[in-house]
């Protein structure tokens, strides 16, 4: 079959839409060893910490040499994803990719909007060497950490049949938040009546792109 070099153009970019940019690829590597210089929670459940340690963002930080791991929330976002009336009741676990990040109730506990995350701003996730978008749309009731929304967690694992009772084990996965109102999609910002995780993921791919490609290298 002959295809013409459009075609072959647009089949490459699908291929490399969510490849490791090289500056988010820099930071990856420069933090995954040692710790966290600017700690600004105690360590989880599952070792980790909120770090400061890169301007204007939040990231997750396990132990020497690790980052976090993705257990999957399959019945929809219960705090934030009911703050807004955008068309639709809730976030989907199965449509929305989207991140729980803080901890509330707990103790430690942390809360990102304490230190200027805004509730459905985009998050970046870098897992299995790419990198995907979501929105900060829940919050962990207790001590642990690293958890995303079954559809997110199927964008970034497609082969390796996730679901509420397997999650991805490896503690290698990086989630970013950002601070600032720019990072909020809003109303008009995202597909939130999406039909599909992709069509939802590549309403809010420009935004995340824009907010990747202001981190340092």
């Amino acid at each position: 079959m002959l295809f013409s070099l459009s075609t072959v153009a647009a089949l490459s970019a699908v291929a490399s839409a969510y490849e490791l940019p090289d500056n988010l690829r820099s930071l990856y590597q420069a933090h995954i060893n040692g710790g966290c210089q600017s700690a600004l929670s105690d360590p989880f459940s599952t070792g980790a910490v909120y770090c400061g340690d890169i301007p204007n963002a939040i990231f997750l930080k396990g132990a020497n040499g690790e980052y976090d791991n993705m257990d999957i929330d399959c019945d929809g976002a219960k705090q934030l994803g009911r703050r807004f009336t955008f068309g639709i009741q809730d976030l989907d676990a199965n449509l929305h990719s989207y991140v729980v990040f803080g901890n509330e109730g707990a103790n430690p506990s942390f809360s990102p909007q304490d230190h200027g995350v805004q509730p459905l701003s985009v998050m970046a996730v870098v897992c299995n060497n790419q990198v995907f978008y979501g929105v900060w749309g829940d919050t962990n009731g207790f001590t642990s950490t690293g958890e995303a929304s079954l559809a997110l967690a199927k964008l970034c694992f497609p082969n390796d049949g996730l679901n509420g009772d397997s999650g991805h084990d490896q503690k290698d996965v990086m989630y970013i938040a950002f601070t600032g109102d720019e990072a909020v999609p809003g109303r008009d910002g995202a597909k939130w009546s999406a039909g599909s995780p992709e069509e939802f993921e590549d309403s809010i791919k420009a935004l995340g792109d824009r907010l990747v490609a202001s981190l340092p290298s």
